[in-house]
Order: structure tokens, then C-alpha cells, then sequence
């Protein structure tokens, strides 16, 4: 175990315990990336409403990770599956999006979400040549509009 995956190890162990919630931490680390995986039966502490507690567990975890090194790999925080969990849902959600931004001419936005929830939906979408996407607003009301493209 390299040291940005021991101190995430770490750091993921004293907030299960300090949460008081009964969860395992697995984490894994390759020349990319440290992945932390966290499992256990009630999780929902931990991923708090729409992700937040886990993304900021993450953005935790990568400044623990990073903090002295010259690295910077990336860091995935998970419960649960709750990442892929929530990816599915929000390529589901973009591609009634763009299906409907096409049928009806016009732009629809979608609720607001966090950077990385904007970023899966523009990743998702960037293969398709008949809508675009942007995003308006300020955080935390960052919204992402899908637009049909004028050919």
C-alpha cells in the first residue's frame, strides 16, 4: 500500500468510527488513481443528501492523499455503490434531456448538481451531435442545460 492510499486508509477508518457507523474500508490504489470503497448495511450518513457528505469526504481524502507529495492522482471516495448508482441515474436523466430538447426545439435544464454529477452528464452526451451542453448559475444552483443544436 503506497502512502497516499495508507493515509486515505486511514483517514476513512477515523471518520466510519467517528460517524459511529459500521463500515469496512477497502482501498486501492494504481498509477491513476486511489479508490476507497466503503461498505456496510446504513451507509446514508455517509453519502448524506445528494452526495454531499461523500463528496466532501473525497474532496477530504484527496488533500490528505496529496498533502506533501508532488502527486496528484485522483481520489474516488464510494459507499455502497452509490457513485455508479447515482452515474446511471444521471445518464438516464440526460438522455430524457437531450431526447426532449430535440422533440420540443428548445433548451431544458436540468436540476441543480454538483460539479462532478454536471461532468458525467456533459461526458455522456458529448458523443451525440444533436444537442449541446452548458452549464448556468452560481453553486450550489448550478444547473446544466441541454440544448438542441440549429443545423
Amino acid at each position: 500500500m503506497g502512502v497516499a492510499s495508507s493515509r486515505v486508509q486511514e483517514l476513512l477508518e477515523r471518520i466510519v468510527a467517528g460517524v459511529g457507523v459500521d463500515a469496512s474500508v477497502h482501498v486501492h490504489e494504481n498509477d491513476e488513481e486511489v479508490r476507497a470503497d466503503l461498505e456496510g448495511d446504513d451507509l446514508g450518513l455517509l453519502i448524506g443528501r445528494h452526495g454531499q457528505m461523500i463528496d466532501a469526504i473525497q474532496h477530504i481524502a484527496y488533500r490528505v492523499a496529496c498533502r506533501g507529495t508532488a502527486s496528484r492522482k485522483r481520489v474516488v471516495v464510494d459507499a455502497a455503490g452509490y457513485r455508479e448508482r447515482r452515474a446511471v441515474a444521471l445518464r438516464a436523466a440526460a438522455d430524457q434531456a437531450a431526447e426532449a430538447a430535440v422533440h420540443d426545439r428548445r433548451p431544458i435544464t436540468l436540476d441543480a448538481m454538483t460539479a462532478l454529477e454536471r461532468k458525467v452528464v456533459h461526458e455522456h452526451l458529448k458523443a451525440r451531435h444533436d444537442v449541446e451542453t452548458y452549464s448556468e448559475g452560481e453553486e450550489p444552483d448550478r444547473r446544466l442545460v441541454v440544448a438542441p443544436l440549429v443545423h
